[in-house]
Order: structure tokens, then sequence, then C-alpha cells
């Protein structure tokens, strides 16, 4: 990594204030010691303490970035204590990206340990937007001020679930207009052959981003950039750099653990994370663009992100 931790808070820092918000998905790397976290604050009886780690860690991290992405609300629905007690740990400027409870965004449970009984059955909550806003935007409205960016991942559809790519756009359509207004939305497509002119006009008319993501399945994130009409809310865009297209999730944390320094660059992917940067601080800071990068792209996302807002 090229800058220093003050660098890139201050780099950081400078972006927020022009609407380009960077930070990483999850934040409880013990890999970034020495790098982003200081070891002796997690320190007890001279040993690391992994659970005082993962409590505290967030205050840490915030005062090097203005955003993360929260994976863990995909898993279940956040708590309003869960969440008040993640804005307690960060500055009055911080913005969370979270990912929406996949009991939305699944439409047949995987045959997952995780999904029990539910394991392969059909999922009679998808694109529930009744459920959606009781159960999650319900608890985020006491921390508002602090939500940059709702994500609607949708896992890859298989010929079983949608037989066409417009019949699944057509469901989608429908939910995106049942939801509450004045939340800044994103949706996160895993069928690069759906990314189509309807899928994107879709997109705009409700005025929700296109989450350009980087994916074992999906094209590179510049190849999606360079689609027409990819932004789709003239005020938000949004990007994940997660996996190197091709390669598989299990294969990136085999060959990238512990995270604690780039073991391949990605440079296609920094080039992306570079061209969003500038396209989003020339759109004015009254525009939002927010920037997500994963350990699994790179082996190490702090170094990552170091090499995209560097001076050139």
């Amino acid at each position: 990594m090229n800058l220093t931790r003050q660098e890139l808070a201050e780099q950081a820092a400078s972006l927020a204030v022009q609407g380009v918000y960077i930070g990483t998905s999850s934040w409880k790397y013990p890999g970034w010691c020495g790098m982003l976290y200081d070891r002796a604050r997690y320190e007890y009886r001279g040993k690391f303490a992994e659970t005082r780690f993962k409590r505290d860690c967030l205050a840490e991290y915030g005062e090097v970035f203005k955003t993360v992405c929260v994976d863990a609300a995909y898993y279940t629905f956040p708590s309003k204590q869960y969440l008040e007690g993640m804005v307690l740990q960060t500055p009055d400027d911080f913005l969370f990206g979270l990912k929406v409870t996949d009991t939305i965004t699944i439409k047949k449970f995987p045959k997952l340990d995780r999904f029990g009984e539910q394991a392969g059955k059909a999922n009679e909550n998808f694109l529930n937007a009744d459920l959606f806003a009781r159960a999650f935007l319900k608890p985020c409205e006491a921390v508002s001020s602090q939500v940059g960016l709702l994500m609607f991942e949708f896992s890859r559809f298989w010929p079983t679930d949608y037989e066409h790519g417009r019949d699944f756009i057509a469901d989608l359509d429908k939910f995106l207009a049942q939801l509450p207004k004045g939340w800044p939305y994103g949706v996160e497509m895993r069928n690069k052959n759906w990314l189509k002119p309807e899928y994107f006009e879709c997109l705009a008319r409700h005025q929700i981003a296109h989450v350009f993501n980087s994916w074992d399945a999906m094209p590179p994130v510049g190849e999606q950039m360079a689609l027409p009409a990819s932004r789709t809310n003239p005020d938000l865009v949004a990007a994940r750099f997660l996996l190197k297209p091709g390669r598989k999730y299990e294969q990136a944390v085999k060959a990238f653990e512990p995270y604690d320094t780039i073991k391949e660059e990605n440079p296609e992917a920094r080039a992306a994370g570079r061209a969003l940067i500038t396209e989003g601080k020339a759109a004015g800071p009254k525009h939002r663009t927010f920037i997500y990068v994963n350990n699994r792209l790179e082996g190490n996302a702090i170094a990552t992100i170091a090499a995209m807002i560097s001076p050139s």
C-alpha cells in the first residue's frame, strides 16, 4: 500500500466531501492489523481478543473511511438496536451501505445448511414489498440520515426460476413500484445476459441505481459501465468490486486468506474504480457515488482502495 493510514483517511474524507464514498465490504478482518487497525487496541492480557476486535473495530475503521457495506444485513433482518449500535461507533458523516436481507431477493432457497427446512423450496416472500417495508425499512428509520445505499442483491437466476429475463423484469417492475419512496435503492444483478435496455429502463423508471459488480459470471465493471443507459439514477451510482470475473468465491477465499496483502493485482478493476471516482467528482457533491471493495478481489481491500484513490 503506497498510502499511509493518515493519507488514506485524508483522501477518503476529501472524496466524501465531493460525493464519492469508497470503503470495504465488511470490516472485521484481523489481517488488516498494522495497516488499518492497531492490534494493541484489542489485546487483553497480552493476547489478541477477537471478540473485542469484532465488537469495537468499526470505530477505528470509521477513523479512516466514510462508508462500509454491511454484508451481515443480507443474512438476517437488522434490528433497530443493531443499526443504532453501528451508528454510535461512527462519525455523523459516515454512511452505511446495507445489503437487503435475502428473504426478499431469493426466489428458491439454495440447498445450504443455513436455510434449514426451507432449503430447496420456493420462497413465498420473494419480492414481498410489505415485508421489506416492515422488517427491513422500519428499523432503518431510526438511522436514516446515515443510510447511504440499500442494495437488493439478486443471486443468479436459473431457467427453472425464470425462463426469460423479461419475466423477471416484469416482476421487478411491480416490486419497485411498491417500494416506499425517499430511500437510496440499488439493484445488483448476477445474470449477465439480462443487462439489456429493458432492465436499465425499468430501474430508471423508478430512480433505482444499477449496482455495477465484479463477480464470477458477470462482465467486468468497466464493460458494464460502457453499456448504454447503465446510469439509471441521475443522483446515485454504486459499484461493488467483489471477485475477478471467472473466479469462484471459494477459490478466492482459499487463495487470499488472511487478506493481509495483495496477492494478484486486477488492473481492469482498478481502472474502473478510478473512472467511477473521476465521474463521481465531476457530477458534483449532490450526486453520490458508492464504491465497495472486497478482499476477494485482489487479496487485500485496503491496498486495492489505496491504489484506486492514490493521486497519480
